[in-house]
């Protein structure tokens, strides 16, 4: 994920192993694996479309184009997400999309998967039916259901 660097998807800014969390009991917990992703203002796509429900065909295509361009720069750079869904899409104040949550991503051999990952109601039929599939397909797939949602 750090060697991306597209507008539509979420920068990574900074990783390592040695985060800690401070309870509210004043307990420390060293030596924690942490990520530190750039912050999005606004909110989730999710939100935005239980909000306004369905958006039309006009506003599909504006956020469609944005996807697909940051899709295709993944797809590129062979890397596929393979959970792609409302929930994992960012959506700034001027209505920007940014993919985050790579935690599902496969990259370099993407077009020979097996496993079996992913949100259910967004998966691709051959995940499903644990079948091999290319990486490529089933984050189009879900890209499918994200795009039915919106419009």
């Amino acid at each position: 994920m750090q060697s991306l660097d597209h507008s539509g998807i979420v920068r990574m800014l900074e990783f390592g192993d040695s985060g800690h969390v401070l309870k509210p009991s004043g307990r420390v917990i060293p030596n924690l694996v942490y990520i530190m992703m750039e912050f999005v203002q606004g909110g989730l796509l999710f939100d935005l479309c239980e909000l306004m429900a369905a958006m039309g065909e006009d506003t599909g295509r504006f956020f469609a184009n944005q996807m697909l361009d940051a899709i295709d720069y993944m797809h590129s750079n062979r890397i596929v997400h393979r959970d792609l869904k409302l929930e994992n899409i960012l959506v700034d104040d001027h209505l920007n999309l940014k993919i985050a949550d790579f935690g599902f991503a496969s990259h370099k051999s993407i077009d020979c998967l097996k496993s079996y990952r992913g949100t259910l109601t967004y998966m691709a039929p051959e995940i499903k039916e644990g079948k091999v599939y290319k990486g490529a397909q089933v984050d189009l797939f879900s890209f499918g259901v994200i795009l039915f949602i919106i419009v």
